[in-house]
Order: C-alpha cells, then sequence, then structure tokens
C-alpha cells in the first residue's frame, strides 16, 4: 500500500512555470490593487510615481500575463509598483518566478538554467553589441578624420613646394625687348621715354642699368626719363599707362591688369 501511495504520489499533476507565473500574477495584482485603494491612489497617480505606464500597471492589478514583457522584467514592474505603495519591493516582488528552477529544480537539468539566464545573457548581449559598436564606429571615424587630414596635408606642402617655382619664368614670359627705337629717334642721342598714366598702376623704371623710379603714380600723371643706352620700363597695369619713344605717338603697353616689361635701347652710333 505504501508503494502504490507512493506511485499515485509521483504520478501527481504539477504546476506549469506558466500557470505558476499567471496564479501569482494575479494575486500580487489583487494586494496591489486592494492597497492602493486603500491610499485612495489612482493609476495615474502611481504612473507619476513609478514612471512606469499606466497599460502595464493595470495588466499588473488585473493578472494580465499576456499584456507584460519578459519575467525578470515583470518582477522589476511589481518591485516598483510595491515600493510606490510603501511596501519592501524586493521582498514582495521576489516571491513572482521568473525562472522553471522555481517549477522543478531536479528534474529540469540544463534547460532550467538557460532559462534562468536567459534575460540576463540576452540584456548583457544587448551591451556588448552597443559598447561594440560604438567603439568600432569612434576607431573607424578617427581613422578616416586621420586619412582625411593626411591627405590634406600632402597636397599643401607638395603646393608649398611647386608654387615659387613657376614665378622665375613668369616675368620673363611677359617682357617684350625692344632693341631699337622707332625710326623718328636721333642717332647716337640719347633715348627717351614718356609715360601717362590712365589709371593708377605700379611702374618701375631702369636708366642703364640703374632704377630711377619705382612706386605706384596716381591717374593722369605724366613722367618722362631718358637714358644713353637703354631704359626698362616695368608695370602691373600695362592697359593704364602710356607710352611714348622719343616723343612720338603714345601707346598702350599691353592689356589692362597685366603685367608688361618694355626694354628700349638707342642705336649706336655709324
Amino acid at each position: 500500500m505504501k508503494w502504490l501511495r507512493k506511485k499515485k504520489n509521483n504520478h501527481q499533476p504539477s504546476l506549469s512555470l506558466e500557470q505558476q507565473r499567471t496564479e501569482k500574477l494575479a494575486e500580487l495584482g489583487a494586494q496591489l490593487w486592494a492597497l492602493r485603494q486603500e491610499q485612495g491612489l489612482s493609476l495615474e497617480q502611481v504612473v507619476v510615481l513609478t514612471r512606469i505606464p499606466q497599460r502595464l500597471l493595470q495588466a499588473i492589478e488585473e493578472g494580465n500575463l499576456n499584456d507584460l514583457p519578459e519575467p525578470v522584467y515583470i518582477q522589476g514592474l511589481i518591485r516598483q509598483f510595491a515600493d510606490a505603495l510603501g511596501l519592501n519591493g524586493v521582498e514582495f516582488s521576489g516571491t513572482f518566478p521568473i525562472s522553471s528552477a522555481q517549477v522543478n529544480p531536479q528534474g529540469m537539468g540544463n534547460t532550467s538554467a538557460i532559462n534562468q539566464l536567459r534575460p540576463i545573457h540576452l540584456y548583457f548581449l544587448y551591451i556588448l553589441l552597443i559598447v561594440c559598436s560604438v567603439n568600432g564606429l569612434s576607431q573607424l571615424l578617427n581613422n578616416a578624420v586621420l586619412q582625411a587630414s593626411n591627405s590634406e596635408n600632402q597636397p599643401l606642402n607638395q603646393k608649398s613646394i611647386v608654387k615659387p617655382e613657376p614665378i622665375q619664368p613668369k616675368d620673363s614670359l611677359k617682357v617684350q625687348p625692344v632693341s631699337d627705337p622707332p625710326s623718328g629717334g636721333q642717332q647716337g642721342q640719347v633715348v627717351q621715354i614718356g609715360v601717362t598714366l590712365k589709371a593708377s598702376s605700379w611702374i618701375r623704371v631702369v636708366a642703364d642699368g640703374k632704377t630711377e623710379f619705382e612706386g605706384i603714380l596716381p591717374e593722369g600723371t605724366h613722367r618722362i626719363w631718358k637714358a644713353q643706352e637703354q631704359l626698362t620700363v616695368k608695370t602691373d597695369n600695362a592697359g593704364g599707362v602710356l607710352m611714348s619713344v622719343n616723343q612720338e605717338k603714345a601707346k598702350e603697353m599691353g592689356e589692362p591688369g597685366k603685367e608688361e616689361e618694355v626694354r628700349i635701347a638707342a642705336k649706336p652710333k655709324f
């Protein structure tokens, strides 16, 4: 008889984890509802105290497990709800089962351990993924910034080295030497240049190798220079300078805004 009684007890149906959670949630929810009614608090006031959405608080009071998140979060919501009503939230919520170990710790084996660790595992996995993503993105952005700064520095250095080189032949390309004066000049005499400014311009005049003038002349200025062998006139605004050689008709030195240099040499005596 003892064996039969023992065998009968072994085959007694046990509640599943889901059923235990449903029954416990209904029990705890009813207690919280009753306590809230005693204190004269509305759900809206509890929302302000706990910062928990009203639909979740209502689901806890009604014992509606389907409208709530995973069990580990349900336990936390119950704890906050109980704390707001003046209870010991940790002890009150600790009776809510969140793992299968509370149902059958011997029979479930590895499955209970997996169910028990599952929410925590997911929580830390999410944090790990977020941290790895942020670190990877920051490292990628730092590398991109370094590459961009290096690529910008290289062309700047190259420009600083290459830029002065084409400056030297620039003047020589715009120099238009004139070895002989017009036919109106007298043989064996000095060469004379007259300059009239149509616009304010910078001018440099070199007579027989000596700089006679260098500076900016205002519009309307008329100047004359003479030399025994050669006169050189250079300006940065060729279109604004009218130049006459040996009192001939004045002509523009070149195009406006462009640099120009003209050399006039006296004819040798025969």
